[in-house]
């Protein structure tokens, strides 16, 4: 087994958290985990880029240009921006959330129309999951990304019981029932 996720979106949307949790799920499988974390201005809502590499081995932590088998974009923008890290007939999962950058906010440029279209020609597969309205339903928007973390596992073939698993460990314990219900939730799309 060999995949490649590239984990984008803007900082605050717990792309960090979702790396984790699919570096618990590697090492709970017997798989080598490597991952690398990249934050812009982070904390200003700038873009945040996490490579997570499993494999039976893995010899580097980051992802190159046309090696991501998955992306895994929490913000339309950010998975627009990283498609040329995508393999030939790559599957791209992504939050059809908007979250305006400052050039948007300033008036200075627009906010793209078309991205979800744009995305399915540069991809083998799209996954559009609107993982912002399923986190305000659960009652925390800051679940969004266990939601689409949920949504990433059933892509991957990886059972319920073994991702809910890397959650459990992965996170507070005060937060797991909210967050399982999340998972389940992005899961069962």
């Amino acid at each position: 087994m060999r995949t490649n996720i590239l984990i984008v979106g803007v900082g605050g949307q717990g792309t960090l958290l979702a790396s984790r949790i699919l570096g618990t799920l590697a090492v709970n499988k017997n798989l080598d985990c490597k991952l690398s974390e990249v934050h812009g201005m982070s904390q200003r809502g700038g873009s945040v880029v996490t490579n997570v590499k499993i494999a039976d081995e893995v010899k580097s932590p980051i992802i190159g240009l046309k090696d991501a088998d998955i992306i895994l974009a929490f913000e339309q923008l950010e998975a627009i921006r990283y498609t040329n890290y995508l393999k030939d007939g790559g599957i791209i999962v992504v939050n059809t959330q908007q979250i305006m950058p400052m050039p948007v906010i300033t008036g200075a440029r627009e906010y793209p129309s078309n991205i979800l279209e744009e995305l399915k020609k540069r991809c083998g597969k799209l996954i559009a999951v609107d993982a912002l309205d399923i986190a305000k339903e659960i009652g925390s928007v800051k679940s969004v990304n266990v939601v689409m973390i949920g949504a990433l596992a059933k892509q991957l073939g990886i059972s319920f019981e073994e991702i809910d698993s890397a959650l459990k460990q992965t996170i507070k314990p005060a937060l797991y029932e909210l967050n399982k219900a999340a998972l389940e939730k992005g899961y069962n799309i």
